[in-house]
C-alpha cells in the first residue's frame, strides 16, 4: 500500500536576494520522517522557498515513488502557482516548478497554505542552514548572484506605483483610520488632492489600477479613472489596518487614555492596537497581495490606491528592511511611492517613496 506524506516547506535569504537557504519537514502519521536544510548560494525567497519545496518532494518519491503528499507551505506564491491558479510566466520560476512536478507525480501532491507560524519547523531550519548548519544535498539548485544579473538582464520588471488616499476629516489630526465602521469620505482639500495626483498619475503610462474599497480610497482612484481611463478594480488586499477600539482617535487621545496599550503597540508589532490588526499580520496579508500583482501581471505596470500603513509595509518588504521600519516611515495625502519587482525571481527595489512635487 502506498505511503502518505506530509511535506512543509520555507526557504529565505537574507537580503532578498543575499545569501539563501531552504528547510523542509517531512511527516508521515505525525511523525518525523525527515528534515532537510541547506544554502544555495545568492538567491531571492520565492527561489529558496521552491528548493525547499524540491528538496522534500524528492526525498519524499526515493521513500515511495506512489506516495500522496500533503504539502503545506506560507508561501502563497508557490502554493497558487503549483496548484495552477496563478500562471507561472517567466522562464525561471516555470523551471523551479517543472523540476516539482517532475520529482514526484503531481497527480498525488495536493497544496494548502498555511500560516507563517504554523511553519515554523520549516523556518528554523532554512535559518539552521544560514547559520552554518548542514545536511545531505538532493538537488542542483538553481542559483545565480541575482544582483549582477539584473543589471544585465533586459527582464522588464512590474512597476507597482502606491498612491495614498486624500485627505479625510481623521487626517490632519493624526486620528486612526482602519477599516472600522466609520469609513470617511474625502474632504474638500482631499478631492483636490486627488485631482492633482490623477493629473500626475495619467503620465506613468500605467496599464492597471487597483483599489482599496473604502471610502476615501475610492474616491481618489475614481479621480485616477478618470484621467487614466483605467476602470478600478477593487481588491480588499489593500485595505488598510484595522485599529480596533482605537478607530476614531488621535494618538494623543491614545497614549493619554491607554498609555500601557499604545506602547505595547510602539514595543512591538506583533501587537494589535485595539483588538485590531498588527503589523505583523498585515505583513503576511500584503506579502501574499504583492506576489499576487506580480504572478497576474507581470512586467505591467499598476497603480495601488491604498493606505498609509500598507504603503509603509510595502515599502519595508520591498527593502527587507526590520518589521519596526513601519513606525519611521510616512506616506502623506495623495503622495507617490513605488517599486518594482521582477517576476521571474521575485527580486524588489524601491523606486520612490512619498513623492509629493505635483501637489506644490
Amino acid at each position: 500500500m502506498a505511503r502518505s506524506f506530509r511535506l512543509t516547506a520555507d526557504g529565505g535569504s537574507r537580503g532578498n536576494p543575499g545569501p539563501a537557504g531552504y528547510g523542509a519537514v517531512v511527516t508521515e502519521g505525525g511523525k518525523i520522517v525527515a528534515e532537510l536544510f541547506d544554502v544555495i548560494g545568492i538567491a531571492t525567497n520565492n527561489v529558496a522557498e521552491y528548493n525547499g519545496l524540491l528538496a522534500g518532494l524528492i526525498h519524499i518519491h526515493q521513500l515511495d515513488a506512489q506516495a500522496t503528499v500533503e504539502v503545506a507551505m506560507d508561501s502563497k506564491l508557490v502554493v497558487e502557482q503549483m496548484s495552477g491558479r496563478w500562471q507561472i510566466k517567466h522562464a525561471d520560476m516555470r523551471d523551479l516548478a517543472k523540476q516539482c512536478r517532475a520529482a514526484h507525480d503531481p497527480s498525488l501532491v495536493t497544496y494548502s497554505w498555511i500560516p507563517r507560524d504554523e511553519n515554523s519547523h520549516a523556518d528554523r531550519l532554512a535559518n539552521k542552514a544560514l547559520d552554518g548548519g548542514s545536511a545531505h544535498k538532493p538537488i542542483a539548485v538553481v542559483q545565480q548572484n541575482f544582483l549582477t544579473d539584473r543589471l544585465r538582464s533586459a527582464e522588464i520588471p512590474t512597476f507597482i506605483y502606491f498612491i495614498r488616499h486624500g485627505e479625510t476629516v481623521l487626517t490632519p489630526e493624526r486620528k486612526f483610520s482602519g477599516t472600522g465602521s466609520l469609513d470617511p469620505e474625502l474632504m474638500q482639500d482631499g478631492l483636490e488632492q486627488a485631482d492633482l495626483v490623477a493629473a500626475e498619475a495619467a503620465k506613468l503610462g500605467a496599464d492597471v489600477l487597483i483599489a482599496s474599497p473604502l471610502k476615501r480610497t475610492k474616491q481618489t482612484a475614481e479621480a485616477i479613472a478618470r484621467t487614466t481611463g483605467l476602470e478600478i478594480i477593487f481588491d480588499e488586499s489593500w485595505y488598510e489596518l484595522s485599529f480596533g477600539t482605537w478607530d476614531g482617535r488621535s494618538t494623543d487621545e491614545v497614549r493619554a487614555e491607554e498609555p500601557d496599550q499604545y506602547q505595547a503597540w510602539l514595543n512591538s508589532t506583533a501587537y494589535a492596537p485595539g483588538g485590531g490588526e498588527s503589523y505583523d499580520e498585515a505583513s503576511v496579508r500584503i506579502e501574499e497581495a504583492l506576489e499576487k500583482l506580480v504572478a497576474e501581471y507581470p512586467g505591467k505596470k499598476i497603480i495601488v490606491v491604498t493606505h498609509n500603513g500598507v504603503i509603509k509595509t510595502a515599502v519595508k518588504l520591498a527593502v527587507g528592511a526590520p518589521a519596526d521600519a513601519v513606525f519611521h516611515m510616512d506616506a502623506t495625502p495623495c503622495s507617490i511611492s513605488s517599486i518594482s519587482i521582477w517576476p521571474s525571481d521575485g527580486l524588489r527595489a524601491l523606486r520612490s517613496f512619498n513623492e509629493r512635487g505635483h501637489l506644490r
